[in-house]
């Protein structure tokens, strides 16, 4: 349970809290105007400061940066993993925590850094140490926290199922997966099922754009193509390993190969000049600004007669098209002399060094094979890049036309192993959907429930419950949802040892139905011995009444207000 909140801030007002429910009200004090409301009392901040104590990270919008509190500190006394621990945390140095000593789990340490804090607080509300590792998803503190202390600013209050609007389907699945004692194992699988499609999706994507599937072709064409091409290089392996060079004429043979690669490498230069000399000249006889007949032409065809006007402003625009022209002309011709100096100077280096090649192939030709050596090693090694090019291909193209059935068929396997484990787990299911039913039927007369289904795309979750479209009624499903998480967790020894309600979770809220939620929290709180911290304005809480649970014994002693400066939990406005 949390003890107490702080802060260096001097105004701002400590919290002290107790076990069972707790109740931080908001009021409005008598004479204060309709524009003075309780929206900026506070009792969001407090939420937002709970999470900044738990590791939360503050972005740039964060309360933590303003100028009032960025150089403030704020701390939390509470329980973890059986002792009673005081953690602060400043808004200047985010990235660390400072711990009061005497937690012995902390090993004589007072300061962590907050990716330690979070994997200690992991392991010691949720038992995440004992997780075996995988490749997908896993459950972490910072997704599990957020269903115990519900962010309004994070959009918690959409859907029981999730604590954040933008909450990933693989990260709802898998955690409360976890939550509920399931094999959250298989919603991780599930993740990489999807990460996969992402993968595939992409891949087909661009296949479909043209080049890139011609560049692969198909698996069928693309096997018979492997299977040839692997043949016709194991022939040539074989005459080469037979092949046997004397060796008298190794200065020779590696001339001759020095100098046939240097003819190669010439060639291969000129080659590339040679395309940028086609490119060019093409280039300069296509540099001309269009006829303005065609374009007339193109305006009366489409029915609509030309204004003179505009005939004269197309003639402009072709006079510094034309100028544009000339000096790409210009440029063009420049880039074409250089490539074509290029090629020359090339050639005559190429006719050098053929001259020499030809006296030394000429000594060899008359005692040896090395010119057929060197044709074979060479169509050798052209083949073998040509095979694993192939290779290469045909794996790609199975794994575009396969990949998708493989991944269906996974699915289907997921959906089994789900059902299989909803069938092995039915107590901790029936357990579930009791417990969510139970605390339905103390709010409402046609109690609501939870359905698991077992879909092609994961665990679903749903909450049927009459008058369901009701702001009202939605929100008390997340109540109900809530209550039944801290009871599966109270059972199995995990999670926070406590629950956090902002006051946002009973807008629109029927007065009776607030009640009711107050009692059935208090009571199931008592009953599991965890503490219920509820965050509400005053004339919520006292718009009805129940009979034998009376609201004011739960209610702090700190009272905040908008209605004056200093009446906000800060003390301040900021």
């Amino acid at each position: 349970m949390i003890h107490r909140i702080f802060s260096s801030l001097s105004t701002f007002k400590e919290l002290e809290f107790h076990s069972g429910l707790n109740i931080l009200i908001a009021q409005k004090e008598a004479g204060a105007t309709d524009k003075q409301t309780r929206n900026r009392a506070g009792k969001t901040s407090l939420i937002e400061i709970i999470h900044f104590l738990c590791g939360a990270t503050a972005d740039k919008d964060s309360i933590f940066r303003s100028e009032t509190l960025c150089n403030e500190s704020f701390g939390m006394t509470f329980d973890l993993g059986g002792e009673t621990i005081t953690a602060t945390r400043s808004s200047k140095t985010m990235s660390k925590l400072h711990v009061e000593e005497g937690a012995s789990f902390l090993n004589g340490k007072t300061q962590c850094s907050n990716t330690e804090w979070t994997t200690l607080l992991g392991e010691k509300m949720f038992g995440l140490h004992n997780l075996s590792g995988n490749e997908g998803r896993s459950p972490t503190f910072r997704l599990l926290f957020p269903y115990f202390v519900r962010r309004q600013n994070s959009g918690a209050f959409a859907t029981p199922e999730q604590q954040a609007t933008k909450q990933q389907t693989g990260d709802v699945q898998t955690t409360l997966l976890y939550l509920l004692d399931l094999d959250w194992q298989i919603a991780s699988e599930w993740q990489k099922v999807r990460d996969r499609e992402k993968t595939l999706k992409e891949l087909k994507k661009a296949a479909g754009s043209g080049a890139f599937g011609s560049l692969i072709g198909k698996a069928s064409e693309l096997r018979t193509q492997v299977t040839v091409a692997e043949a016709k290089l194991k022939d040539m392996q074989a005459q080469l390993a037979k092949f046997h060079v004397l060796p008298q004429y190794a200065e020779l043979e590696a001339e001759a190969d020095q100098l046939t690669y240097q003819i190669s490498k010439l060639a291969n230069a000129n080659v590339a000049d040679d395309a940028a000399i086609r490119d060019l000249e093409a280039a300069m006889c296509s540099e001309a600004p269009p006829p303005l007949d065609a374009l007339e032409s193109i305006y009366a065809e489409a029915g609509i007669s030309l204004p003179g006007l505009a005939i004269r402003r197309y003639d402009e625009v072709r006079a510094f098209h034309e100028s544009v022209i000339r000096n790409r002309r210009d440029y063009l011709g420049g880039e074409l002399e250089a490539a074509r100096q290029r090629v020359a100077k090339r050639e005559q280096e190429k006719q050098t060094l053929d001259q020499r090649r030809a006296v030394v192939m000429n000594l060899l030709k008359s005692h040896g094979a090395l010119e057929q050596f060197s044709m074979l090693q060479t169509e050798t090694a052209r083949k073998t890049a040509e095979v694993e090019a192939l290779r290469q291909r045909f794996a790609a193209a199975e794994q575009l036309e396969g990949t998708k059935n493989e991944l269906d068929i996974e699915r289907i396997s997921l959906v089994l192993r789900l059902r299989r484990d909803f069938d092995e787990q039915k107590d901790r299911l029936d357990e579930a959907i009791l417990a969510f039913e139970a605390t339905s039927k103390r709010l409402y007369e046609s109690a609501g429930s939870i359905n698991l289904e077992e879909s092609s795309n994961g665990p679903k979750f749903h909450f049927p419950m009459q008058g369901a479209r009701s702001k009202g009624i939605k929100n008390m499903q997340i109540f109900c949802f809530d209550m039944m998480l801290m009871r599966l967790c109270a059972k199995r020894g995990i999670g926070p040892g406590f629950l956090v309600h902002d006051s946002h979770l009973f807008d629109g809220v029927d007065g009776r139905q607030v009640v009711s939620a107050l009692k059935a929290g208090a009571e199931t709180a008592e009953e599991l011995g965890f503490q219920y911290i509820v965050t509400m304005n005053e004339d919520d809480a006292f718009k009805e009444t129940t009979d034998g649970f009376n609201v004011r014994q739960h209610i702090l002693p700190v009272v905040l207000t908008d209605a004056k400066e200093d009446g906000g939990l800060f003390g301040c406005r900021f």
